[in-house]
């Protein structure tokens, strides 16, 4: 028994092959990945001000229509609207800014 098992493990040892990686930055899943990136925030980008535009359109209409105390949560809501347009303008510039040193 103690035999078999020392010619099993010294087949296993001898069996086993070197693999070596492989440069991840031009593996699939690197530049796809970049790809991806580069993307999404490129439509972020594009995005953002012209939802953040039609919402900030609406946001007038209905603070115009309101009284006296809605009109604050609509001037609330507009500067929401305004200050999230740019975050995420500026998140996605930034994301592009990293993303380029790596290429």
């Amino acid at each position: 028994m103690a035999l078999s098992a020392a010619w099993a493990g010294h087949f296993f040892f001898s069996s086993v092959s070197s693999a070596f990686a492989s440069d991840i930055k031009g593996s699939k899943l690197a530049t796809g990945t970049e790809k991806l990136i580069n993307d999404v925030t490129t439509w972020l980008m594009i995005l953002s001000p012209v939802v953040s535009g039609v919402l900030i359109i609406y946001f007038f209409i209905r603070r115009s229509a309101a009284d006296e105390m809605d009109q604050k949560k609509w001037n609330n809501r507009i500067i929401a609207a305004v200050i999230s347009c740019i975050g995420a303008v500026l998140g996605s510039a930034t994301l592009n800014i990293i993303i380029g040193y790596y290429k």
